[in-house]
């Protein structure tokens, strides 16, 4: 088949490595100048299972309502945006449910766990390298409570295969000494073995590379501005350089596949949530951790690759906006240095490069995968914080319904079709 994919980000560099590795004819397009150069270009870097949990936890409103207008908070709901969120937010406290929280979360550490596996194989197969580790991430919590419910959690999530070992605070330091510093800070720590972290930015490089090499088709600089419809099946993209048809489509467009879907009359119930990361050249990492980190209380994760320091955070609900505030760079910065001190003394924020992008957000956490309502038409979006977690899952088992073979996953609970 001849086969269009839509958007040159993780889920679409992936999608499209998996259908040209089976034979089929794959031709790419993204707007930019080279692959993954939106909002899979600089985020945190780590691949977390440990992390799948959606951010619609209960509770969620009264966190969300009371950092309203806060610069100085890891969840930043800007008041300007409330018009526009009215409706993805009402289906975003809903699926806050305990019910439905639990049920996202074990699909998604389910998608996670298969995502990691197939990299793995991925990587070993094509030699991919991407500053890549595999000595898993290390959670860190300075709250009992907090820690309990991450651990319930985990617990709940080792039902699907997510292995994690609950550390006293001095276990934590002997596993990662960087930590010494904030020690007596700490209630505890969680340490998932399977985890890993790599720049997704020389991963999509790597993986396109491989993609050309096969036959694939590349075509950058071609802004999409719609979808043409005829019945159920799609008669084309419209594109800055003509009319574009094939066999069948994969929307794997981000935050921005939202706006394109609707030019086909589909909803899609995404809403773009900003984040921010900053990355610093340390040669000399000295006061850095040499297991990656999420920090559960600051809301931050950080972790080397190669000889550069990711750190990054926030979620701000802000609309399409995509400016870059110093503000919460900062608080980034500020957030992840509270646990390295000796780190701060040498580090700031005029020595690091800031980056901001949109994770596109479901309603209930778990990305949206297989085919819409139209017949030749599939989706491979919603990723939210997970993108580089769910990567190379989502892509194949996409390319897997594309193509019409079996999944490894249950299709369903992914579907578009669960709204």
């Amino acid at each position: 088949m001849r086969i269009l994919v839509i958007g040159a980000g993780l889920s679409g560099v992936t999608t499209a490595w998996f259908l040209q590795s089976r034979g089929h004819q794959v031709c790419l397009l993204d707007r930019q100048p080279e692959v993954a150069n939106e909002t899979s270009f600089a985020n945190g870097g780590l691949l977390h299972a440990s992390h799948a949990e959606p951010w619609n936890a209960p509770g969620v409103l009264w966190q969300l309502l009371r950092w309203v207008g806060r610069e100085d908070s890891p969840l930043l709901l800007r008041p300007a945006a409330l018009p526009g969120l009215m409706r993805w937010g009402l289906g975003f406290l809903r699926y806050s449910r305990p019910r439905h929280y639990r049920r996202s979360m074990r699909h998604n550490a389910a998608l996670a766990l298969y995502s990691l596996d197939v990299m793995r194989t991925l990587r070993r197969e094509l030699g991919l390298r991407y500053d890549d580790r595999q000595n898993g991430i290390l959670k860190i919590f300075r709250d009992t409570a907090a820690m309990q419910t991450a651990v319930d959690n985990s617990n709940q999530m080792a039902e699907v295969g997510l292995r994690h070992t609950v550390l006293q605070p001095r276990q934590a330091v002997a596993l990662e000494p960087a930590l010494d510093d904030c020690a007596h800070e700490l209630s505890g720590a969680i340490y998932y073995p399977d985890d890993e972290s790599g720049d997704p930015h020389l991963f999509s490089r790597a993986l396109i590379e491989h993609f050309r090499r096969i036959g694939g088709e590349v075509r950058l600089e071609t802004t999409v501005s719609g979808l043409q419809r005829s019945g159920d099946r799609l008669t084309g993209v419209a594109t800055d350089h003509g009319l574009l048809s094939a066999d069948r489509y994969v929307l794997a467009a981000g935050s921005y596949s939202v706006a394109l879907a609707k030019t086909a009359g589909l909803r899609l119930p995404i809403y773009p949530v900003k984040g921010y990361s900053l990355t610093a050249e340390l040669p000399d990492w000295r006061g850095a951790p040499a297991i990656p980190l999420i920090d559960d209380g600051n809301k931050v994760v950080m972790g080397m690759l190669g000889h550069r320091l990711r750190m990054a955070g926030t979620a701000e609900f802000n609309g399409y906006d995509r400016s870059l505030g110093q503000a919460r760079s900062a608080y980034v910065l500020r957030q992840c240095l509270k646990t390295f001190p000796s780190l701060g003394e040498r580090l700031g924020l005029e020595q690091t490069t800031p980056w901001c992008g949109l994770r596109p957000m479901t309603m209930d956490g778990p990305p949206i995968l297989g085919q819409s309502r139209l017949h030749d038409l599939f989706l491979n979006c919603g990723a939210g914080h997970l993108g580089w977690t769910f990567a190379c899952g989502s892509g194949k088992l996409v390319a897997d319904l594309v193509d019409g073979s079996e999944p490894a996953l249950d299709a369903g609970a992914y579907s578009a079709a669960r709204f």
